[in-house]
């Protein structure tokens, strides 16, 4: 899959921005953190799931269904596609 960086980048993305949005919403709940972490999470979600869409690459069926959790689904999902797997087991 030639997206793979891109995918790899976008996921940790999500994850560190959840990460931040909910320990913002458990301590201060300052409205400048989640002003500019909720879109850039939103983005980072959305890039995953368009990649993993969009992919050329024979992949299973699972890596694209693994995209749509959000906060780790793209994590899960570039950790299976780099296992190289492309059949369901």
């Amino acid at each position: 899959m030639s997206g793979l960086p891109v995918l790899r980048l976008a996921s940790a993305i999500e994850a560190i921005s959840l990460v931040i949005l909910l320990v913002n919403l458990v301590t201060a709940h300052a409205k400048p953190v989640s002003a500019v972490m909720g879109p850039l999470h939103g983005a980072a979600y959305l890039v995953v799931i368009m990649i993993t869409l969009l992919a050329r690459a024979p992949i299973v069926p699972g890596v694209r269904l693994r995209a749509l959790i959000p906060g780790i689904g793209g994590l899960l999902a570039v950790r299976r596609l780099e296992r190289g797997d492309t059949r369901e087991r």
